[in-house]
């Protein structure tokens, strides 16, 4: 009898938890609901190169460089976004403009926090009672530490919840891909600190690989060519300027030229010179080869199956590194397979996490989890 009496006093007590447990938690949606009245959800594409927002209903609402700019010895936040890039390079001693994301994920934790801030509370209404849910796109290859040190940054600028989503499925869900779908859809996604080469079916990642060669790496090696064959010093926004010009994967039609401005190495003096679009071509060989030699990596690794599908639906690229000129042709060439540039490549990160805020419940498959270590 004492026996029996035990068990239906702890079934009692197994059942009171349950409904308990049962009310928590349509307490807590409910909540989440009416907060979700008085608040703008935001997707964020935290790139090393710029910061894209998305704001729900809105859409993109913000692009700006991820460059800080503080004042040396004491951190304090001088200037962000465009303001802090047009220092980069020509600042005195006691001002120093860095880039506090490197290869995609955060270099320093001070400054991503003090750079998400302004961020947000730039797009947020003042009238906002309510603190946002954050949607952020993070690199498929970061480690469970970095991926904690970028929900932190976002949890202390001020976010309400955070959720993490890979960018590779971000950029396939920005750009329209069916990922939901049985089938195959390849997205390389270059960026400026990370290459995103991914296979995704049924709403997950059946092959991924995160290539820290990137739009930064282009900008690096087109610096050492100058430095190497005319002996000028050139800085990363020179350097990228000149990509963006005249830079290019494939011959072009029509070649072109550029002047560029710098410091002679060896005689220490302002110096300028007039390049090609082929020299620039041969120094960016490189970066791109190791791109492609990891794409044909992701092919080889890809079932067979699921390999059927890419012969007719090919490849999508997004980034900014995808509006290289010829590079999707070059890709084409090497693979055999078809290569599509999204639409607006730049923005198709910040728009893929867009839409997952738009289906939080029904995407919740895709974000990342992170363990939580005690």
């Amino acid at each position: 009898m004492i026996l029996l009496h035990k068990y239906k006093t702890r079934n009692k007590r197994t059942k009171y938890n349950m409904n308990l447990k049962t009310i928590y938690k349509y307490i807590t949606k409910a909540t989440n609901d009416v907060l979700g009245l008085f608040s703008n959800d935001i997707g964020i594409d935290l790139g090393t190169s710029s910061t894209i927002v998305y704001i729900k209903n809105q859409g993109i609402v913000l692009c700006e460089p991820s460059v800080v700019a503080i004042h040396e010895g004491t951190s304090q936040v001088l200037a962000v976004g465009e303001e802090a890039k047009r220092m980069l390079g020509r600042t005195p001693g006691s001002i120093r403009a860095i880039r506090p994301m490197k290869n995609g994920v955060i270099a320093d934790f001070d400054i991503t926090e003090a750079m998400l801030r302004y961020f947000i509370k730039k797009v947020q209404s003042s009238r906002r009672l309510v603190r946002p849910r954050i949607v952020i796109a993070i690199p498929s290859g970061i480690t469970e530490v970095e991926k904690r040190a970028v929900k932190d940054s976002a949890m202390h600028a001020g976010a309400r919840e955070v959720y993490m989503i890979e960018e590779p499925v971000a950029a396939a869900i920005g750009v329209g891909l069916p990922i939901h779908e049985p089938s195959a859809n390849m997205i390389i996604d270059i960026g400026g600190g990370t290459t995103e080469i991914a296979v995704i079916s049924l709403a997950g990642i059946v092959y991924a690989r995160s290539l820290r060669t990137a739009g930064d790496n282009m900008d690096t090696a087109i610096i050492n060519y100058l430095k190497k064959t005319y002996n000028l010093a050139i800085g990363e926004r020179t350097a990228e300027e000149v990509k963006m010009r005249i830079g290019s994967a494939y011959p072009l039609s029509e070649e072109m030229t550029m002047e560029v401005r710098g410091r002679d190495i060896v005689a220490g003096l302002p110096k300028m010179i007039t390049v090609s679009s082929e020299e620039i071509r041969e120094s960016l060989a490189e970066p791109i080869a190791q791109i492609i030699e990891e794409v044909r990596v992701a092919l080889e690794r890809t079932p067979p199956e699921l390999s059927a599908d890419l012969i007719e639906k090919g490849l999508m690229l997004a980034g900014g590194g995808a509006l290289l000129r010829g590079l999707d042709r070059l890709i084409s060439e090497e693979t055999g397979l078809p290569v599509h540039v999204a639409d607006d490549p730049l923005t198709a990160v910040a728009l893929g996490t867009g839409k997952s805020l738009s289906e939080i419940k029904y995407l919740k498959r895709v974000f990342v989890q992170t363990k939580i270590q005690k």
